[in-house]
């Protein structure tokens, strides 16, 4: 520690002359103090003398600087792969006794030079601290979310290692050498599982539609695949409800064999339907869970109609397109304005890109939207006057780069979690330099950044104040959103969800109900069961004062007593992960006199995905040990890697040094000093009758 101050440090000598002044002109020839010993005198004047010069020395301003050093250790990261694959071999005994006995042992011996941090992953990352926590249970391996996890969590920290335990297989997220690559770490594995071919035959997947329509015929593909079942039969049935729809044999003729299996079933009930595929068991095979998979075909009675119009072709027109057809529930057009002379009325959705404009008003086509009530979703980029009530001014000479920011409160539908992280990420768009004014009663979805600074001017609302919604996007360029999302994800899925939700709050037929409860209707085992329910009012103002509760019955006929916690304007609830089967829910509320309740179904799939392929991956392993400069082991030698680790002389403690300026004047005891010193004077003087 030292001090500094504002001004220059021989200043402080002033600060001791003062004092030594005060204290002699106040004692010196003080005919109060004639009858007094001299060391008295001379000891109350050094009292008054450090008073006044430590109050001159604070009016310097002075700042204590403290430096302090902190030598952190270097972080070992054991990452240890939860998933059923792990144990799925004949070896299942050895990882679930002698395997734990073995990390335990190399964490101990690494605790004594490393801060050792542990974590399992799967379906999801979990710290943990004792070993019998982990079950090698969980339903599907993803190593781009532990990677990804581990990058946020120790940016810029003293990461030694990180010692990977796995058997190399994955089913979810990106390959691990590429989810790896931005690791400047070193990584070691150890190479889990049995990469034995075993005698199995498994129904590898069954490609279909999510939607089907009534009365119409829908396709199956049903892969099947099998080991070292050369000559062996087996029987693939399909059934619902008990009943066979569709029945094959299967002769397995080499070693190695796949069959793909076209099956067209027809679409006789509307709603949710549940097939079951299964696959007879053949002598020997190593396991018959992965013979057995359920389809869910939600059945519809017809398509809804979605018309997009622009002023001139636009890839944003494209984007939009593309995202709503993956969703079979609907059937989209697109024209420019020009081209098209259809009647509105037979659309659900009408969006019109940079319509109405300067140059042209669409006044037609305004009118009929209004005449009919027809949803519309607008993107403006000039002045726009769709209603009465919505008006955008704006100047077509100047334009802004916006970047979205996600209203943390909107609240009309559900977004994933994935997808409020990633819009920050989504690239700016062009937007109209100029004032948005809409109705009190419009929902801000998005708001603008313009470069750093976040605006409450909104980039994206929704409306529905004279019966008719309407979403405004106050832009133009959302398609460089969807190749964002496929250059971050290998897929357009946030995007779609996006869109899809934005069309589906627009287009479905408004429930005029006072107590609604939403919920999707298949789940899979390791997934939270959650609902939504909203509740309104006479006048149809949320509301969610009530107390909401919901029952759900098990396939056994058992209730289970729930409720529903509430959210800003509405209810949620979180009932867990529930075993494999059909659920059925019931929601009920009492509003004044009048008792409200709503059911539902819900089906909880099995997820088998972690069986369908056994044979571990190592090559994997090792190659993402040797591009992060580490090794693989296997659990036999495994204690060897504390030595490796230990023998490295890149992986060492890392000292910082951080410095605080502190103004001596706020330190308390400063205070309490200069107090003791006064009174201690006083006292001195008063006892020697000097007052």
């Amino acid at each position: 520690m030292n001090i500094l101050t504002e001004y220059p440090i021989w200043f402080s000598f002033f600060c001791l002359f003062a004092g030594v002044l005060y204290a002699f002109v106040l004692y010196r020839n003080d005919k109060k103090f004639a009858d007094l010993n001299a060391w008295i005198i001379r000891g109350m004047a050094m009292l008054r003398f450090f008073v006044v010069t430590i109050l001159c020395f604070l009016l310097l301003n002075p700042l204590l600087k403290t430096t302090f050093r902190e030598v952190e250790k270097p972080i070992i990261i054991f990452a240890q792969d939860n998933s059923e694959s792990i144990i799925a071999g004949s070896d299942s005994l050895f990882y679930k006794k002698q395997y734990k006995e073995k990390v335990n042992t190399l964490l101990e011996k690494l605790k004594g030079k490393y801060d050792v941090k542990s974590y399992s992953f799967a379906d999801n990352i979990k710290e943990f601290n004792v070993l019998d926590s982990l079950h090698f249970n969980e339903k599907q391996t993803d190593f781009s979310l532990l990677f990804s996890e581990l990058e946020t969590r120790y940016a810029n920290r003293n990461v030694g290692a990180i010692i990977l335990a796995s058997d190399g297989l994955y089913n979810r997220g990106f390959n691990p050498v590429y989810a790896s690559s931005k690791f400047t770490n070193n990584i070691y594995t150890i190479a889990l599982g049995d990469t034995t071919i075993k005698k199995d035959i498994v129904l590898l997947k069954v490609e279909h539609n999510r939607l089907a329509y009534l009365g119409n015929k829908f396709p199956l593909q049903v892969v099947i695949n099998a080991k070292r079942l050369k000559g062996k039969t087996t029987t693939l049935t399909i059934s619902k409800s008990g009943n066979i729809l569709f029945s094959q044999v299967v002769t397995v003729n080499s070693d190695t064999y796949t069959l793909t299996v076209p099956v067209l079933l027809e679409a006789k009930e509307v709603g949710l339907q549940k097939y079951t595929l299964t696959l007879s068991a053949v002598p020997d095979e190593m396991s018959v869970v992965n013979n057995k998979l359920d389809v869910f075909i939600d059945v519809l009675d017809a398509r809804q109609k979605v018309l997009i119009l622009a002023d001139a072709p636009h890839p944003d027109v494209a984007a939009i397109k593309e995202s709503i057809e993956a969703n079979q529930n609907y059937e989209v057009e697109s024209y420019t304005l020009d081209n098209f002379d259809k009647p509105l009325k037979k659309y659900n959705l009408v969006i019109l890109h940079l319509l109405p404009n300067f140059k042209n008003s669409a006044s037609k086509i305004v009118n009929e939207l209004i005449g009919f009530s027809i949803p519309v979703w607008l993107f403006s980029g000039a002045n726009t006057i769709l209603k009465n009530n919505l008006t955008i001014a704006s100047s077509t000479q100047r334009i802004n780069e916006i970047e979205p920011v996600l209203d943390q409160n909107f609240s009309l539908f559900t977004l994933s979690e994935d997808f409020r992280k990633s819009v920050k990420d989504f690239p700016a768009v062009v937007s109209p330099f100029g004032n948005v004014s809409t109705d009190n009663n419009a929902s801000a979805f998005m708001y603008q950044r313009i470069g750093v600074v976040d605006t409450k001017t909104p980039l994206m609302t929704f409306s529905n104040s004279t019966n008719t919604k309407v979403a405004l996007f106050y832009g133009e360029g959302i398609w460089k959103w969807r190749l964002q999302d496929y250059a971050a994800h290998g897929s357009h899925q946030l995007f779609d969800e996006f869109v899809s939700k934005t069309v589906q709050y627009l287009s479905v037929k408004e429930n005029k109900s006072f107590f609604r409860v939403f919920s999707k209707t298949n789940f899979f085992e390791n997934q939270s069961i959650e609902l939504d329910a909203e509740l309104y009012n006479e006048s149809y103002e949320l509301i969610n004062t009530p107390d909401v509760d919901l029952a759900i019955t098990n396939f056994e006929n058992k209730k289970f007593p729930f409720a529903f916690n509430r959210t800003m304007n509405a209810y949620h609830a979180n009932v867990g992960s529930l075993p494999v089967g059909d659920y059925k829910y019931e929601a009920k509320t009492k509003v004044g006199d009048k008792l409200y309740n709503q059911k539902g179904s819900f089906s909880v799939s099995a997820l088998q995905i972690e069986l369908t392929n056994t044979v571990a991956d190592h090559q994997l392993l090792y190659a993402l040990a040797s591009n992060h400069d580490g090794e693989m082991v296997y659990p036999q030698t495994m204690e060897t890697l504390a030595d490796k680790l230990m023998n490295r002389q890149d992986i060492v403690p890392v000292s910082f040094t951080e410095k605080k300026l502190t103004d001596l004047i706020s330190l308390k005891w400063i205070l309490f000093l200069i107090v003791l010193l006064l009174a201690l004077e006083w006292f001195i003087r008063k006892r020697n009758g000097a007052y």
